[in-house]
């Protein structure tokens, strides 16, 4: 053994775990139960709760452009509120982020000017800031 149990797949997700999670939800009720739990399952075992994204928020149309919240429209944020936490971001529905992602293209990479994209940075953002270390 050289000692170096440190750097398994499972020692770092537990390092990732330990410095704070997010919870991925739709805004359903059914949904919203298991985003509960989840939060509250971290809260016990001491792992900070970064924050909540709100997925499927909103479908839009690709031809009229009509906004439509298919799963509801605030249950994330209407949890977030109850659990004292912040809504990171929403991200919507979208063809193209199932299309992009099957490809082996995320959005992200493969539009990265779409709003789409813009969702999925803005999320990534404000977890790296909630995990940068403070200076001393």
């Amino acid at each position: 053994m050289c000692g170096c149990w440190e750097h398994t797949p499972s020692e770092q997700l537990f390092r990732l775990l330990q410095e704070g999670a997010v919870i991925i939800s739709t805004p359903q009720d059914v949904a919203l139960l298991d985003a509960r739990k989840g939060a509250e399952m971290f809260r016990k075992v001491h792992v900070p709760v970064l924050g909540l994204v709100q997925n499927m928020s909103v479908f839009q149309c690709p031809k009229c452009k009509h906004e439509t919240h298919i799963f509801g429209a605030d249950g994330v944020r209407d949890l977030a509120k109850t659990l004292g936490l912040d809504v990171l971001g929403d991200i919507p529905l979208h063809v193209n982020i199932r299309e992009t992602c099957d490809s082996g293209q995320p959005v992200v990479i493969s539009q990265p000017q779409s709003d789409a994209a813009k969702a999925y940075l803005k999320i990534a953002m404000e977890i790296v800031r909630r995990l940068q270390v403070p200076p001393a």
